[in-house]
């Protein structure tokens, strides 16, 4: 058994699937990888790639093959992720053909952190789908003649940004897919994936990551420092990317916030409350705002933990503002405001403007201290 897929941190069920396919030698032509963001699906599927063709003794030499699929390099590795769209650009039109100097190199430098990094996320201004000409290109990667590799691999990431004309043209190829020609698709919304191509893949779901391995990518590839990672992981919902948005979001700092903004709250200073809410939410606000409710919720259900004494407390140093309003009040009901509070936050899908949704945050969590 080859040990490519051994580099993954996690990811035990899903490792454990393609394995079997491995030692059958019997690949399905198409995989949907879903899950969480920043859980490693890319990564696997890069890893699985070199191992499909890991064995390989002909004239490229099998070290570099397994190089060049590390690289994303075509005709190696067929690489699909959203891009932006050119001036004067139609669905003829190349995926880059029609973009400027800047854009190619915005693009080249993230395919490059890419490269080093597996977990990074690529992110490129104004790249909001996957358009038809970028699944055209399919077409052309194909006509070319690599049979020193046993299996090509077409990876699409974020493939539930495929816009409806892409997700046709996909179709077309998995209904009558090459010999020795694996799709890959990942994503965290399958749902947003049509019926017809999921029913053409199969599915792989992808756990979140488990504090320890989550800890340990941040340290590896993202060189944070333990103590903050450790930190950090536990708030993270198991990804990467949340980890992440954390980190950039001040993490440190951002939870003593959250426990101001409470105590604000409670003690019914408004004033103050939204003072706090605002440092919070300067620059993307609505991200902000979900990322603040999410950090209050957490807070609100440590309190109901530590009331039965049960798993282990997030805000662990924090703790005497559980014990604080444990003692006083004793007795207010969490569930009720822990739904209130999440549904707030859903508010933001449908263009409720993030003043108003904080004045109702510090409304509903001000209740919690009325008289009973």
């Amino acid at each position: 058994m080859n040990n490519f897929l051994t580099d993954i941190p996690g990811q035990k069920k899903a490792k454990d699937i393609l394995y079997r396919f491995l030692d059958s030698d019997k690949i399905p032509h198409a995989l949907l990888f879903s899950g969480l963001e920043g859980i490693g699906k890319d990564f696997t599927a890069i890893k699985f790639t070199q191992a499909l063709n890991s064995t390989l003794q002909k004239s490229i030499s099998n070290e570099n093959i397994i190089r060049k699929i590390e690289l994303l390099s075509e005709p190696y590795l067929k690489y699909i992720f959203p891009l932006p769209r050119g001036k004067n650009e139609t669905d003829n039109s190349t995926p880059t053909e029609k973009l400027t100097s800047d854009d190619m190199e915005i693009i080249y430098e993230q395919l490059n952190h890419k490269i080093l990094n597996p977990y990074h996320k690529i992110s490129i201004p104004k790249a909001n789908f996957i358009r038809i000409n970028s699944i055209r290109e399919i077409r052309k990667f194909l006509s070319l003649d690599y049979s020193e590799l046993a299996y090509r691999v077409i990876l699409i990431s974020e493939a539930h940004l495929m816009n409806e004309e892409a997700q046709n043209a996909l179709l077309k190829n998995l209904e009558e897919p090459p010999e020795h020609v694996i799709f890959i698709l990942t994503t965290s919304q399958p749902s947003k994936l049509r019926t017809t191509i999921k029913s053409r893949c199969w599915r792989i779901n992808f756990d979140p990551l488990s504090e320890n391995e989550l800890i340990f990518v941040l340290k590896k590839f993202f060189d944070i420092d333990e103590k903050l990672a450790e930190s950090v992981a536990p708030f993270s919902d198991g990804s990467v990317q949340s980890a992440l948005s954390l980190l950039e979001m001040d993490f440190v700092n951002l939870k003593e916030k959250t426990i101001s903004i409470l105590r604000y709250s409670l003690g019914k200073k408004f004033n103050s409350a939204f003072d706090e809410i605002n440092t919070v939410l300067s620059g993307n606000s609505s991200e902000n705002f979900q990322v603040l409710v999410k950090l209050i919720i957490t807070w609100l259900n440590d309190l109901q933990k530590y009331r039965l004494q049960t798993d282990k407390i997030f805000f662990s140093d924090y703790e005497q503002t559980l014990e604080k309003f444990h003692s006083k009040f004793p007795d207010t009901e969490l569930n009720e405001i822990v739904l209130k509070l999440d549904k707030l936050s859903a508010l933001i899908r449908n263009n409720v403007q993030v003043p108003l949704l904080s004045a109702n945050l510090v409304l509903e969590l001000s209740s919690l201290t009325n008289k009973q």
